[in-house]
């Protein structure tokens, strides 16, 4: 019996190809793209094997030039940035940007402390939604897989799950679109971490952007 091939990113059922992105965007009014946050939203990963070195930011940036090539793009995010870091420091310029569709920060930082402070948590992700809303774009959100996981701190998994509960409920307050990876099968692959055990892969990050254009495209589908 001969083992199974690696997957690659034409063979990965979880993957869409840009024209299969396109397609499910097809008519998508989005011509202004802003991602806001940390390295999560910057789509940070080491390169998998068969993949695109590219993250998902940049993968739905090309399969969004597909539907509108004018679209403008426009990246914030930072490596380490907590939710107040980045309202600090980005808020400004994403306001003059001007996006009509901006990911939003995870709060990922935010719970990489000896104690997370929960109400400060809250309290911080509750204004950036405020502020997001502010700026009339479409929001999206990602939850945290399970497989982010942090050795250093025994209880990290239940942290994730409480922070995924908090964006869940402060997304559908403020009518953003939450991209769940939490629960999702790509957290079972065994290439998915980065050499760090932090940041997912290339092949995560192929996942990652299929699943904001699914999600994208069921919005579409609702509003048509």
């Amino acid at each position: 019996m001969t083992a199974s091939r690696p997957l690659t990113e034409a063979t990965d059922p979880d993957v869409l190809t840009p024209d299969a992105g396109a397609r499910i965007l097809a008519g998508a009014p989005w011509r202004r793209f802003g991602v806001f946050g940390d390295s999560l939203s910057l789509g940070v990963g080491d390169p998998t094997p068969g993949y695109d070195d590219l993250g998902w930011a940049a993968r739905v940036e090309r399969i969004l030039r597909r539907v509108a090539p004018d679209l403008a793009h426009l990246t914030t995010a930072r490596v380490g940035a907590t939710t107040a870091q980045a309202l600090a420091e980005q808020a400004a310029r994403i306001e003059a940007f001007g996006p009509d569709l901006l990911h939003l920060n995870s709060g990922a930082n935010d719970i990489m402390r000896r104690k997370p402070d929960w109400s400060r948590i809250e309290d911080d992700l509750r204004a950036m939604y405020a502020w997001a809303k502010g700026t009339g774009a479409r929001l999206t959100v990602f939850t945290l897989g399970r497989a982010f996981v942090v050795p250093a701190f025994p209880d990290f998994s239940a942290r994730v799950d409480r922070l995924n509960g908090i964006t869940r409920a402060l997304a559908a307050e403020h009518g953003a679109a939450v991209v769940d990876s939490w629960d999702h099968p790509l957290n079972d692959r065994p290439n998915l971490l980065s050499e760090d055990r932090i940041h997912f892969a290339t092949t995560g990050q192929a996942v990652l952007a299929s699943l904001v254009v699914q999600t994208l495209g069921a919005l579409l589908a609702d509003q048509a």
